[in-house]
């Protein structure tokens, strides 16, 4: 355990100071102070954590096998007939908190912090400046209805150019109603959007349709709606990236996509690999464990090298199998654990032959 949080903090230490150098000029044409880029690093560690941890498991279960045979444990354990196995149980223990902890941490606190990060790029460092209009809003209202709303505006709290068509409840494949509405603007009195002028369209059968004009109407005074669950916090949670966004949010964000006819191909990499991620920690231990446990010419350090360039190598591999997901070439589930399939292949491949010798 200490020798995974040593790792962690070693690591941590040296993405700060690479991003440090790499970024001083502008802190220093901000004038920031040194409680601001205190501030700012301290939202952009957890970012770090979700990264290194696989990697921090592997430093700790390199140094502990090389200290244990540094120690003749190794030697003494199995003159003692005790199996490797038995050593692997609190390992593999521990790995699996670490795990489950990484999947609360990466998918709920991450998301926050980075939603507080870009936060102090756009308002200190003026990375990706504020847009007071968001443009092009699709929503999943009910099962039978959309909202696709052109422009809003959060300052006034106003929605322009907005289409809320409701389907057939039987067949979801034709439209009963839509409503053209060219401005509605949200009244917090009344926790309701107020309606300024707007087209009504009912589509009575297939060749025909009434339209009826509403003027100054409250969205609970319209029968056919009465209530929509979009309210401004919702149309600003819209304007979040997916990487500030909490896993179940996320996951509403993918619904939302899919529903208003949108390919979500890439989101849904990105909601799988989530959670897919933090057992790499459980792969990256089982490759520590078999590398370190095998006594060749070249020592500990030579073993270091290798599981070192392996981690990097696995980084690569899920970014790489990614782009194929994102494309749409392979599902998104099978991309997001492919690279954990054949490392952890490889690992107890690996883990047995050590320990045949």
């Amino acid at each position: 355990m200490q020798n995974f949080f040593f790792g962690l903090f070693c690591f941590i230490l040296i993405f700060i100071l690479v991003d440090l150098f790499e970024n001083l000029d502008r802190f220093i044409d901000k004038k920031l102070t040194v409680f601001q880029i205190a501030q700012f690093y301290s939202y952009f560690i957890p970012d770090i954590l979700k990264l290194i941890t696989p990697v921090g498991m592997l430093l700790a279960s390199l140094f502990t096998i090389s200290r244990f045979i540094n120690f003749s444990e190794f030697t003494a354990m199995r003159s003692a007939g005790i199996s490797i196995y038995r050593y692997l149980v609190p390992v593999m223990t521990f790995g699996l908190i670490i795990t489950l902890f990484s999947i609360y941490f990466n998918g709920w606190l991450v998301p926050k912090s980075n939603r507080l990060k870009y936060s102090f790029e756009r308002t200190v460092l003026g990375r990706h400046p504020v847009v007071n209009i968001i443009p092009n809003i699709y929503i999943q209202d009910k099962f039978n209805r959309i909202i696709v709303i052109g422009a809003y505006d959060k300052i006034g709290q106003k929605c322009s150019d907005v289409s809320i068509q409701i389907f057939n409840k039987d067949t979801l494949n034709t439209v009963s109603s839509r409503f053209d509405i060219k401005e509605m603007t949200w009244d917090s009195s009344k926790a309701d959007w107020r309606i300024k002028e707007a087209y009504k369209r009912s589509f009575l059968s297939q060749n025909r349709e009434s339209l009826e004009i509403l003027n100054n109407i409250y969205i609970a005074d319209v029968p056919e709606i009465k209530k929509i669950t979009v309210d401004p916090e919702l149309i600003l949670k819209k304007d979040f990236k997916p990487e500030e966004l909490p896993l179940t949010e996320f996951k509403e964000f993918i619904e939302n996509l899919e529903a208003s006819g949108q390919d979500a191909s890439k989101e849904k990499v990105d909601y799988y690999s989530i959670i897919s991620f933090p057992f790499a920690s459980l792969v990256t231990i089982i490759f520590g464990v078999s590398v370190s446990s095998n006594r060749r010419k070249g020592g500990a350090a030579l073993h270091f090298g290798i599981s070192i360039m392996v981690s990097f190598l696995y980084l690569g591999f899920v970014k790489i199998s990614q782009v194929f997901g994102y494309n749409g070439d392979m599902n998104p589930i099978f991309t997001a654990w492919l690279a954990n399939i054949i490392f952890l292949s490889i690992s107890i491949i690996n883990f047995l032959r050590t320990q045949k010798t």
